[in-house]
């Protein structure tokens, strides 16, 4: 839930602010003076803060001044009207995240405060849990393996060091969670933590999001608008995908490592900033660089300290880690109670090379969470490229499973289960679910004991189990067997 706080008094706009954001997900306060805004500031701490530039007991300005001393990472956005935007261009300078100009559009309001609100997550939300247990709550680095304890080391050495960083690693390694735990453990950790995808923005937009520009500076430039680097004056700005930064771009953020210096799009006065820059990018900088399709002294100015992150398939020991950080935090989301994964499924997630890393787990941990039933998290609920990727068209896994006559899935030995050897490991390893556990295993080692006895016919089988048709296959597909055979016979082909 993003906490706004509104100060404005104006009761149309407090009205407006309420209705605008009554939904479980938001929870709006108002406050009508100044003093009762920086009063609620100060005990709430709110996520993001919209505040009116003239106020009948301080001016806007003076007030997000003090904003800024209770908590300088609480995103303020300015509403104003058009006689006063000198002022909030001023509050820009000092680092205000953005300004509203009166009246207020209600979609370009939600839109801003979303993106405030992101930031705020951001900035207050920790990404490094080294010593506890994964909670499930939030974005967090998760891992014990060698790999990512040298990770945690390095941001160690260089959180607290203010010098750039760049951090190379492939698409959904957790790059922007590095750049989070450096700023959170660095010393600008109280000041302001933007964050810009250069990617995601248009090459002829991205150095005005950076710069800013002048008004009058290009077609449809009808404010001075105020860049990223002169806003994250003190604190720390993350560039992230960097390797997609056109050369125009790449020689002003150089400047500005340099020297500090730059000027806005239109502009001719030098402005100064002290901004800590961190980058990152999923392309091969080292190699565009000597390939020149990347500015050399850029990368070695960026490069002063470089963190590669590994590929999850190169830490695959985090992964029961990293499932169980996943299972408990998207669970509540989706209404389901599960508490682990079997050791089947742990295995077959092992194999699978995951060629988006720690985002693609995301989204397979959601999507088997929508299929599953009960406690455990069951083979059959991962989707078919991660349990079968050769015949999904993904790529193959590193050990084939061997074919069989029937159910080739789980091998015949689960169909004499040592119960005692059963047991006494999964208490070993902790459980907590052991009955729901054991039930898996008993299901897994009756069907497919039955299913091999009848060479596959789920008819029959159904029959013997004294279940229906649709029960039986319905086990089938939570328990993730794979049904291959010869005779087909009386069984129900048609669906």
């Amino acid at each position: 839930m993003a906490a706004i706080l509104v100060i404005d008094d104006e009761p149309s706009i407090l009205h407006a602010f309420r209705r605008a954001f009554q939904t479980p997900e938001h929870d709006v306060s108002t406050a009508s003076t100044a003093a009762r805004g920086l009063e609620l500031a100060e005990k709430d701490r709110p996520d993001v803060i919209v505040l009116d530039l003239n106020l009948p007991d301080m001016s806007g300005l003076d007030v997000f001044r003090k904003i800024r001393d209770i908590d300088a990472r609480i995103p303020v956005i300015f509403i104003t009207g058009h006689g006063t935007t000198e002022s909030a261009i001023e509050a820009m300078k000092e680092g205000a995240f953005d300004y509203l100009l009166k009246p207020l559009k209600v979609p370009q309001v939600r839109e801003l405060v979303a993106r405030a609100s992101e930031i705020s997550r951001l900035s207050r939300e920790p990404a490094l849990i080294v010593d506890e247990a994964p909670n499930g709550r939030g974005d967090v680095l998760v891992g014990r393996s060698p790999a990512m304890q040298e990770i945690y080391k390095d941001i160690g050495r260089v959180a607290t060091k203010d010098l750039p960083v760049l951090i190379l690693g492939e698409s959904g390694t957790g790059k922007e969670l590095v750049a989070r735990a450096i700023y959170q453990h660095g010393r600008r950790a109280e000041k302001v933590f933007l964050a810009v995808n250069c990617a995601a923005i248009p090459e002829a937009l991205l150095e005005s999001e950076l710069f800013g520009h002048e008004r009058g500076a290009f077609t449809g430039a009808d404010r001075t608008r105020i860049g990223k680097f002169e806003q994250c004056n003190g604190g720390t700005l993350f560039l992230d995908e960097i390797g997609d930064m056109t050369p125009l771009t790449q020689a002003k953020v150089l400047r500005v490592l340099q020297d500090g210096t730059f000027e806005r799009v239109g502009g001719n006065d030098l402005i100064r900033s002290d901004v800590r820059v961190i980058a990152a990018t999923n392309r091969d900088l080292p190699r565009m660089a000597a390939a020149n399709e990347f500015r050399e002294d850029l990368y070695y100015r960026l490069g002063v300290f470089t963190i590669s992150l590994p590929p999850l398939r190169d830490r695959i020991e985090d992964l029961p880690s990293l499932v169980d950080h996943f299972l408990r935090r998207f669970s509540p989301e989706l209404g389901k109670d599960v508490q682990s994964a079997s050791p089947e499924t742990l295995e077959i997630m092992r194999r699978y090379p995951w060629p988006g890393n720690i985002r693609e787990l995301q989204s397979v941990i959601k999507w088997a969470l929508l299929q599953a039933q009960g406690p455990v998290l069951l083979p059959g609920f991962l989707p078919e490229s991660v349990r079968s990727p050769e015949a999904a068209g993904g790529p193959p896994r590193e050990t084939p499973a061997p074919p069989s006559s029937a159910a080739s899935t789980p091998p015949p030995t689960e169909a004499f289960v040592d119960w005692n050897g059963f047991v006494e490991e999964r208490i070993s390893a902790g459980s907590q679910n052991l009955y729901a556990e054991s039930l898996a295993l008993m299901e897994r080692a009756l069907l497919t004991r039955v299913l091999r006895q009848t060479d596959g016919n789920q008819a029959q089988a159904a029959r013997i189990l004294g279940i229906t048709r649709g029960s039986l296959r319905a086990k089938i597909r939570a328990l993730g067997l794979r049904i291959e055979r010869s005779i087909w016979s009386q069984d129900d082909q048609g669906g």
